[in-house]
C-alpha cells in the first residue's frame, strides 16, 4: 500500500441536489481536508482532525484554494478539438462545412492518436478529469482515444459514432460495419481499466432506420452499456428529421421505436422537446446533457433547466468541444447561468458546481466512482484557486461567504484558476 496523502483546503459537501433542495443540502469547511491513498479517497473532513487521524500522512497544503472533484464533463466531441471556434454556420451547414472534413482525418491512426493526446492535456489543464466522447466512424479513433486515456490513468467514456448516410462516403459505415466496429470495440475497451464504451448513433438524420435498429440490437445485448446521441437541438434539424421520419410521433419516437430509449441513454442538448419527449425521458429515467456553450455558440436555443430539474429529469452538463466554444467546465457554468438567466431563472453556484461534478457523473452513470469525493470513490480531484487574475481577485475579497467567493471564478475563471489536477491521486497537472 502506499502512503496516505493528505490534501488540506477549502471544501464543500453535497448532501442532495442543491438545485432541488436548496444549498441546505450543501455544506463548506473553510480547513476542511481530504485524505488518498492508493488512488482512492480513504477520509474526508476537517483538517485536524485528518491530520489528527494520519499523522503520518504527507500533507498538502493549498491554503484557501476550493479543494473539488474533477469536472466531469457528460458530452464532447475530442475529433472536433483541431476546428473549434469555427466561424459563422448553423448545425446542419456546421457538420457539412467544418466537422465532417475534419472526421475524415481520423482514419489515419496517427493523426487521431495526436488529436486525442492534445485533446485530453487540455481537458485536465481545465481541471476536467473524466468525459464521455463521440469518436469518429473510424475504429482507430476509438482505439486513440481509449489509449491515450489509459497513459493518463483517467477514467472515460466513449465510443464509434455510426452513421450511414447524408454524410461524406469517407464518413459513412453500413448498418453490418455499425453493429459489428462497435461491438468488438465495446468487448475490447468495456471495463478495461476506467474505459467505458458508449454505443453512438451520431443522431437519427445520418442514420437509416435499419442501423439504428441494428443499434438498439447491441444495446439489448449489452443494456449495461450507456448509449448516447443527440435529440431535439435546432428546430431546422427537427424540421429535417420529421421529412426523414414521417411516422414518428416525434424526434425521441425515432430511437424509441428502433430501441434506443433508455435508463443509460444519453440525450445530447433536448432544447426543443415536446410535451410526450418530456414524459418519457423522465419515465425511462434517461438524462439529457446541457450544452450552453455549443446551444449559443451555433444559435441553437435556450435549455429548460429549472423546466425540466421541477419534471425530475436527470441532467449533465457539457462543453460539447467542438461545437462548444470552450474546452472548460468554468466557461461552461458561466454560459449555463447566462442560458438561464435569459429564461429568468439565477442559478446558484452550488448549483452550477454540482452539474460539472456529481450531476454530469450521475448523468453518466459513474458517481459512485467520480464527482463526489465520498470515502471509497477514486481520487480525482482539483484545487480551484479563487483569487486567479486581479478581477477576480478583487471581486473575491469582498465576499460574506463561500458562494460569493466561487461564484466570480465560475463566471471569469479559465485554466489559470485549476492550481492543481489529481487523477486517481497522482497529480496530473
Amino acid at each position: 500500500m502506499s502512503k496516505i496523502a493528505v490534501h488540506l483546503g477549502q471544501t464543500l459537501t453535497f448532501q442532495g441536489n442543491p438545485m432541488v433542495q436548496g444549498i441546505d443540502s450543501v455544506s463548506h469547511t473553510t480547513r476542511g481536508a481530504l485524505a488518498v491513498q492508493d488512488g482512492r479517497v480513504l477520509a474526508r473532513g476537517t483538517a485536524e482532525d485528518l491530520q489528527h487521524a494520519y499523522p503520518d500522512a504527507l500533507c498538502y497544503d493549498h491554503g484557501a484554494a476550493l479543494l473539488l472533484p474533477g469536472f466531469v464533463d457528460a458530452h464532447v466531441h475530442y475529433p472536433q478539438t483541431a476546428m473549434i471556434a469555427s466561424w459563422g454556420k448553423r448545425l446542419i451547414d456546421w457538420l457539412n462545412t467544418y466537422t465532417f472534413p475534419e472526421e475524415m482525418r481520423f482514419g489515419d491512426p496517427d493523426y487521431a492518436a495526436d488529436i486525442a493526446n492534445r485533446y485530453l492535456d487540455l481537458a485536465l489543464a481545465n481541471g476536467t478529469t473524466t468525459m464521455c466522447s463521440y469518436c469518429t466512424s473510424h475504429p482507430e479513433s476509438v482505439t486513440a482515444y481509449f489509449t491515450a486515456a489509459e497513459q493518463r490513468g483517467m477514467r472515460v467514456l466513449g465510443g464509434k459514432t455510426c452513421m450511414d448516410r447524408n454524410a461524406p462516403d469517407g464518413l459513412c459505415d453500413s448498418v453490418q460495419s455499425a453493429y459489428e466496429d462497435s461491438k468488438a470495440l465495446l468487448t475490447q475497451w468495456q471495463g478495461r481499466g476506467r474505459a467505458s464504451y458508449v454505443i453512438t448513433p451520431r443522431f437519427a438524420p445520418t442514420s437509416s432506420p435499419d442501423q439504428l435498429s441494428a443499434l438498439g440490437a447491441l444495446w439489448a445485448e449489452h443494456p449495461d452499456c450507456l448509449m448516447q446521441t443527440h435529440l431535439s437541438e435546432q428546430p431546422d434539424e427537427i424540421a429535417w428529421v420529421k421529412t426523414l421520419f414521417p411516422d414518428a410521433r416525434d424526434y425521441l419516437d425515432i430511437y424509441e421505436t428502433h430501441g434506443l430509449l433508455g435508463a443509460n441513454g444519453l440525450y445530447g442538448h433536448a432544447i426543443h422537446l415536446e410535451p410526450r419527449e418530456r414524459d418519457r425521458l423522465r419515465e425511462v429515467g434517461a438524462a439529457v446533457v446541457h450544452c450552453p456553450t455549443s446551444n449559443t455558440f451555433i444559435g441553437s436555443g435556450l435549455f429548460d433547466m429549472a423546466g425540466l430539474v421541477e419534471q425530475g429529469q436527470r441532467i449533465g452538463l457539457a462543453t460539447d468541444t467542438g461545437g462548444g466554444s470552450s474546452f472548460s467546465m468554468l466557461r461552461t457554468m458561466a454560459a449555463a447561468y447566462e442560458v438561464a438567466q435569459l429564461r429568468g431563472v439565477a442559478l446558484h453556484p452550488s448549483a452550477l458546481l454540482w452539474l460539472a461534478t456529481e450531476g454530469s457523473a450521475r448523468a453518466l452513470r459513474i458517481a459512485d466512482r467520480v464527482g463526489t469525493l465520498a470515502p471509497g470513490t477514486e481520487a480525482d480531484f482539483i484545487t480551484l484557486d479563487l483569487a486567479s487574475t486581479p478581477a477576480i481577485a478583487q471581486r473575491s475579497a469582498r465576499a460574506r461567504d463561500i458562494w460569493e467567493a466561487v461564484f466570480p471564478t465560475i463566471m471569469m475563471g479559465d485554466d489559470r484558476a485549476v492550481q492543481g489536477v489529481w487523477v486517481m491521486g497522482e497529480r496530473r497537472v
